[in-house]
């Protein structure tokens, strides 16, 4: 065989064909990103996977909300705690004279 030959160098440029059509179907079974023609990547669809992103994304919007009340409530005990005027004291012994 002359190693020279177009021969070869197609039986070459097939087999890196015949490689890179294989690896792909390999990692495209297996769910691995594929790569474009410029080195980009393309991730396989999963509808599971959006879902789940989906019911995160909303988690994650309510969570922010209770944070939000959360916040204001201890912003409310924070000023309760800290009024240094006797209104407060005053208020206590009412609720207290009220009770009894």
């Amino acid at each position: 065989m002359n190693w020279g030959s177009p021969t070869f160098v197609l039986a070459i440029i097939g087999m890196s064909f015949l490689a890179w059509i294989i690896t792909t179907a390999i990692r495209a079974k297996h769910g691995y990103p594929l790569e474009d023609e410029w080195g980009g990547t393309t991730l396989p669809k999963n509808p599971e996977t959006d879902r789940k992103i989906e019911l995160m994304s909303n988690e994650n919007g309510e969570l922010k909300d209770k944070i939000v009340r959360l916040e204001e409530r201890i912003s409310v005990l924070e000023r309760i705690a800290t009024d240094g005027s006797t209104r407060l004291a005053n208020e206590i012994e009412n609720l207290r004279d009220a009770a009894e």
